[in-house]
């Protein structure tokens, strides 16, 4: 497990791995505005009789979730990150849109207005495809509150103007991860975990900006994860160092606590 926040000028934003885009669409629709443009998607999920990957439109099509089709001019052709068409949906369809029935290894996804036209959404896609990768986003998007890129099905980069969301997606990491470990203990298809309550992760988050987790001890009625601050963002090839708190959930009772590293 991996998250590290930054903060400026009244943008957060987030590096964390390693969660699906499926196991946190609950937190993005919390915090995002009335719809989402699905901006870009790769996946091996859905192919046509050629083994080319279907285009989005077809793919929400097949899932049945209702949506608006905006095609993007010559202008994008070739440019890195902007498909051929952006998708607008109602945000309340987006955990059906990422239902978990399959994996997108590559997808972006901002919220937009309900009544967003067609010359914003050009905007956003010439500000999205112009944008370096370590720039403020939402800054130059109005009213957007939540900008999400899922990378491999696992990696996360997300930027939003809301403060809590970076605390739940801490508390939803350290749950995935808890429940991972019980999944495969038990021989489980999936587990469901408690949360940590909201306290655990911002004191996490006011001790160090940076943080990488692996578990330390997993049984049926406790598992403990071992946590590092680290002086930069976790990269992939980083050595897990000495850990400075272990994150211990109690199955039974259903909470977590933190301390110490013994």
């Amino acid at each position: 497990m991996s998250f590290s926040v930054r903060e400026a000028e009244g943008l957060w934003r987030v590096s964390a791995g390693a969660a699906q885009a499926g196991e946190l669409v609950d937190l993005l629709v919390a915090v995002a505005n009335d719809a989402v443009a699905v901006v870009s998607l790769e996946t091996n999920s859905y192919l046509d009789e050629d083994w080319h990957p279907l285009q989005p439109a077809l793919i929400a099509a097949e899932l049945g979730v209702p949506c608006t089709v905006h095609p993007l001019g010559s202008w994008a052709s070739g440019t890195n990150g902007l498909p051929e068409e952006l998708l607008v949906m109602d945000r309340d369809l987006l955990p059906r849109f990422l239902d978990g029935t399959w994996s997108p290894y590559e997808l972006t996804l901002i919220d937009v207005s309900a009544d967003v036209t067609p010359e914003q959404l050009d905007e956003l896609a010439l500000v999205l495809g112009t944008t370096g990768v370590d720039e403020p986003l939402l800054g130059l998007l109005g009213d957007s509150r939540v900008w999400f890129s899922g990378h491999d099905d696992c990696y996360v980069m997300l930027e939003t103007r809301d403060a809590a969301l970076p605390a739940a997606i801490l508390a939803r990491l350290l749950s995935l991860l808890a429940g991972s470990a019980l999944a495969e203990l038990t021989e489980e298809p999936c587990v469901r975990v408690p949360e940590p309550d909201i306290q655990l992760p911002e004191q996490l988050i006011e001790t160090a900006p940076h943080w990488i987790g692996a578990l330390s001890h997993v049984t049926e009625d406790l598992v403990a994860i071992g946590l590092a601050a680290l002086p930069d963002p976790w990269r992939l090839g980083t050595p897990f160092p000495q850990a400075d708190l272990t994150a211990t959930l109690d199955v039974r009772d259903g909470t977590w606590r933190i301390t110490p590293k013994e």
